[in-house]
């Protein structure tokens, strides 16, 4: 008979559960202090389930997990939480609890399906119905445990209706971590819709998120539905979100604590009930402190939070994620040396995955024939930037421009001091000129001896410069600047 461990303070919701419990032919234990946990004889008997109250007044319910866990491996632990409590909750999964439910069960039946579905599962299905999704959208599971850990996590948080932050380094594969997220929940009938807050002006972004009526502004010949209504049984993902304007961090703690919005232009307000997850590479709570981010929309974002590692903390997944990357290229025949494989996870990859992806890349795109053997002689750039270099830091972009700023700056002075050597009339404004073309020769070469060195991130270049992606464009002269 499957046997089930009740672990709550409060007498009638212990009653409760053992009642519908035992109804369904369980054998249910029921505590509701620690010491009557203490008495318990964990070699015997053996539990399938237990279900475990975080807040009880005597106890840590994590500390009685982790005890459980620690006697009886195989128990399958489900997490009795508040609202307010989700992110330890969230921690429970982490020390191996297998899901949480929240208090009070306003649906029995859920509650009733949470605990025979989890009693019926297995540890093998659960890790092969894990590895289908990731499959699915692109997402490598690989051999790292920390990587590993973070999927399991996302797995069991993919049911709930809360608000996921996917952190990590440009790179690393943010929006494929979302994408698995919604393929494992109850949504993925549903739209997955993703939008680069970054890319986007203030206005374009309020318009694309929230929608616009007919005539709300030039150019609004007629009425659009945003995001959130499009995506608004689905789930709505917000990469960049640290590059949100404070405007548009209003509007979005309103959606989130109402539900509702308004377009563009527009009096009736709206209801959405999309997921939404959210991505940065920035520390958020860092930008809380330096009043760069709301801190009441981080703590609404921040319910859940997912950090995935960089690629040099995984290094072991490299040949899969190479051998992934391959796959689109079924007519090429590549492989590399052991040297070659050694060399590679030698390398710090400071682009991450997608730095990866683009290498494997220029090697399909510059092979001669169908096959192609890589050995270690034919990766120069892992030789030039080996482990053993350090991480680079946010002063990169100090070192001196190529020799042909080096020239440039001399004829300038060389101009300059003959300017000034001057003794007649003087033509200030084309002195002042030359320092602006001066300025905006410097800026272009040392954004593109960064690009350089960040391998053409350029929201990492903007990073080490200090200076917005709108700026970057400009000293490329590839969009104007009315900073």
């Amino acid at each position: 008979m499957t046997s089930i461990l009740i672990i709550d303070d409060e007498v009638e919701v212990g009653n409760f559960l053992s009642h519908l419990f035992t109804s369904k032919g369980y054998k249910v234990r029921v505590v509701n202090s620690k010491k009557e946990f203490d008495a318990i004889d964990f070699d015997h008997p053996q539990f399938q389930g237990a279900m475990i109250d975080l807040k009880l007044p005597d106890a840590n319910g994590l500390a009685l997990l982790k005890h459980v866990k620690r006697r009886q491996p195989h128990c399958k632990v489900i997490i009795m939480t508040g609202y307010s409590t989700i992110k330890t909750a969230v921690e429970a999964m982490k020390l191996g609890a297998s899901d949480y439910i929240e208090k009070p069960f306003d649906d029995i039946d859920l509650l009733e399906k949470q605990v025979d579905d989890l009693l019926v599962a297995n540890g093998t299905s659960n890790e092969q119905r894990i590895l289908d999704l990731a499959t699915n959208v692109g997402l490598i599971v690989g051999h790292n445990e920390a990587m590993r850990q973070v999927i399991q996590t996302a797995y069991k948080v993919a049911g709930k209706h809360v608000n996921v932050l996917i952190g990590g380094e440009t790179g690393t594969g943010k929006e494929v971590f979302a994408r698995f997220i919604h393929q494992a929940s109850q949504r993925c009938y549903e739209s997955f819709i993703g939008v680069n807050c970054g890319a986007l002006s203030e206005s374009l972004l309020e318009s694309e998120l929230f929608g616009h009526e007919k005539g709300a502004f030039t150019g609004a010949t007629q009425k659009r539905k945003g995001l959130f209504e499009i995506a608004s049984k689905g789930t709505l993902f917000l990469d960049e979100i640290a590059e949100a304007s404070t405007s548009i961090q209003v509007k979005l703690l309103r959606v989130l604590e109402t539900r509702e919005f308004m377009r563009v232009g527009g009096e009736q307000p709206l209801h959405t009930n999309a997921r939404l997850l959210a991505a940065t590479n920035e520390d958020l709570q860092e930008a809380v402190q330096q009043k760069k981010f709301r801190e009441d929309l981080f703590y609404r974002l921040n319910v859940v939070h997912l950090e995935i590692p960089p690629l040099r903390d995984r290094k072991e997944d490299i040949p899969l994620l190479i051998e992934h990357f391959l796959k689109r290229y079924p007519s090429m025949e590549v492989s590399f040396s052991d040297g070659a494989l050694e060399m590679l996870q030698s390398y710090e990859w400071p682009g991450n995955i997608r730095e990866l992806s683009n290498y494997i890349t220029r090697i399909v795109t510059f092979a001669d024939s169908g096959h192609v053997n890589i050995t270690a002689d034919h990766l120069p750039f892992a030789k030039q930037r080996s482990v053993t270099l350090k991480k680079r830091t946010a002063n990169d972009h100090t070192e001196t421009p190529g020799t042909g700023m080096d020239k440039y700056i001399e004829k300038w002075r060389d101009d300059a001091l003959s300017f000034y050597s001057k003794k007649e009339v003087i033509n200030l404004e084309e002195v002042l000129a030359q320092l602006k073309q001066l300025e905006s020769q410097l800026g272009k070469a040392l954004v593109l001896q960064t690009l350089e060195t960040t391998h053409g991130n350029r929201k990492e270049a903007a990073k080490r410069l200090q200076i917005s992606m709108r700026k970057l464009r400009y000293l490329l002269n590839e969009k104007r600047n009315t900073e």
